[in-house]
């Protein structure tokens, strides 16, 4: 709902982003593998984290360091637009946070360790800044790269491992709250389009 709009507003680049969110979709399996060869296949615990919370770490840095690029970059334009994308910004992290210590605490993280966890992956938001404001006179379209590949990081985790994860609960009631949940989130999202 937000980022690949954000790809589409240069018709140019849509080639372009369309392997980047490939690539973001290969980085993603290969880190899981990667940590697949590395974990221990037993239930989630504090000495066993699922690999769902490791990705979603990696995806989530990403995706804050994404965040401060944008902020960063918006300033860049103006005063104005950097307020009103900063609001934006914090209004979709805060759900995004909450479901993001909710998966930690499940794939076997302590409450301790997962906010420090989501608070060391919150501060990427200031590297993306720092970077853009960095780099922005030498490489002014670092950001139409950066989206993408966060996006195909999301959809992968979205497809090879939430998704997956809810088809585990098959009673009827919990099923629903699923889908209502989905919905929800969705709605949210969408919400925060219209107010952008």
């Amino acid at each position: 709902i937000h980022m690949l709009p954000e790809m589409a507003e240069d018709p140019e680049f849509l080639p372009q982003a369309s392997m980047l969110i490939l690539v973001g979709i290969i980085a993603s399996f290969i880190i899981e593998k990667v940590i697949h060869w590395h974990h221990c296949h037993v239930m989630p615990s504090a000495e066993h984290h699922h690999p769902v919370g490791i990705m979603s770490l990696v995806g989530d840095a990403l995706h804050n360091a994404i965040d401060g690029v944008l902020i960063a970059a918006s300033f860049l334009v103006s005063t104005e637009l950097g307020i009103a994308t900063t609001l934006a910004v914090i209004l979709h992290e805060i759900p995004q946070e909450i479901s993001d210590f909710a998966l930690l605490i499940y794939s076997g993280f302590s409450r301790s360790k997962a906010l420090l966890f989501n608070f060391l992956s919150a501060l990427c938001a200031f590297a993306g800044a720092f970077f853009v404001l960095g780099f922005s006179s030498s490489n002014p379209n670092i950001v139409m790269y950066l989206v993408p590949f966060a996006a195909g990081n999301f959809i992968y985790i979205a497809g090879a491992d939430l998704i997956p994860e809810l088809h585990r609960e098959t009673k009827l009631t919990k099923t629903l709250i699923q889908l209502v949940c989905l919905i929800a989130g969705i709605g949210v999202m969408y919400a925060l389009t219209l107010a952008e």
